[in-house]
């Protein structure tokens, strides 16, 4: 009897993720403290490197394995020069960019002291964001999932609508933004990641399990989730109608800046590679904290070996936190 060879399995495909938004280039200082007066302050250290929400989350997803295409604006100058050659070093594909005439790219200053904390001065010509091509399904057929974040609104919209329409994740990373933004993109998203800031400033409220039930209440058809810095993620379980939450990696923090992000395309990445969410969020949580202990802000993103070998030793797990609706805080 001649034995059967086993058939050699194929690696599955790179999951392909679209981020839409912020291309900057940031100037980071590393200083000892923030200063909160006039003075001179001397950095320890310092980095050029172009990132912004939407190009550090597509950083995380090309570190983890995933195929992460950009779609953003900068100017015709150098600057908008560096910030694609940059990007697209970085292994992710940005010919969906867009050149304007005449407008200046992005960039910020941020100064990063020695508790990982920040201060960011950005700069964002108005003229990157006008007009706006048609998206449609067929545009981003050839994507798993697409991740937006707050800084073209109108390209983000359709971008969710065309995601919803081709039936796939549509991620809303909701930030801080000019009032109404999130109002008009959030009834679009499918997922929405809050930020603390943005959160409470939605709500009013400063309780984690208010803030989260409010959301839900305002955004029922998504996913809703808020991440709280060290104090962990909460979010809403569809499955079970009930507020979790994961506790934070403990680490010692050398810079947060891209933290957030990086925890946004590694949620992206996750969900569409079909994870259970309680996995999805302790896989994101864990990229965001290993990003914090490496300055350089999006250059802290792990790559799987390295993401996967700090899960296995992390024990947290998710638990429930909801109280019955109209229980004091």
């Amino acid at each position: 009897m001649t034995p059967t060879i086993p058939t050699k399995q194929q690696p599955e495909p790179a999951r392909r993720i679209l981020c839409v938004g912020a291309a900057v280039l940031d100037t980071l200082f590393r200083v000892d403290f923030i200063p909160a007066g006039q003075g001179k302050v001397l950095p320890t250290d310092m980095l050029q490197i172009a990132e912004g929400m939407a190009s550090s989350a597509a950083y995380a997803v090309a570190r983890l394995g995933g195929s992460a295409s950009i779609w953003g604006a900068v100017g015709d100058d150098e600057t908008g020069e560096r910030i694609i050659g940059d990007l697209a070093a970085s292994g992710i594909d940005t010919a969906g960019m867009r050149c304007v005439a005449g407008a200046r790219s992005a960039v910020s200053t941020i100064l990063i002291d020695d508790a990982g904390e920040r201060l960011i001065i950005p700069f964002y010509d108005p003229r990157l964001h006008h007009g706006v091509q048609p998206v449609t399904a067929e545009d981003i057929a050839a994507f798993d999932a697409v991740l937006v974040d707050v800084r073209w609104p109108e390209l983000a919209l359709k971008t969710l609508l065309a995601a919803r329409q081709a039936g796939i994740p549509a991620i809303l990373d909701g930030d801080v933004a000019p009032e109404g933004v999130i109002e008009m993109l959030g009834p679009a998203a499918s997922h929405i990641i809050f930020s603390q800031p943005a959160a409470e400033r939605l709500t009013g409220a400063s309780d984690p399990v208010s803030i989260v039930r409010q959301l839900k209440e305002t955004f029922s058809h998504a996913f809703v989730s808020v991440t709280f810095g060290e104090r962990g993620s909460y979010w809403f379980d569809d499955d079970d109608a009930l507020i979790r939450h994961l506790e934070a990696p403990r680490i010692r923090a050398v810079d947060t800046l891209a933290a957030g992000d990086i925890f946004h395309g590694t949620f992206a990445l996750m969900l569409c590679e079909d994870m259970a969410m309680e996995d999805v969020m302790r896989s994101s949580s864990m990229a965001a904290a290993i990003k914090c202990q490496t300055f350089g802000g999006r250059i802290g993103a792990p790559d799987r070996a390295e993401l996967d070998e700090a899960l296995t030793s992390w024990p947290a797990r998710a638990v429930d936190v909801t109280r019955p609706a109209g229980q004091a805080v």
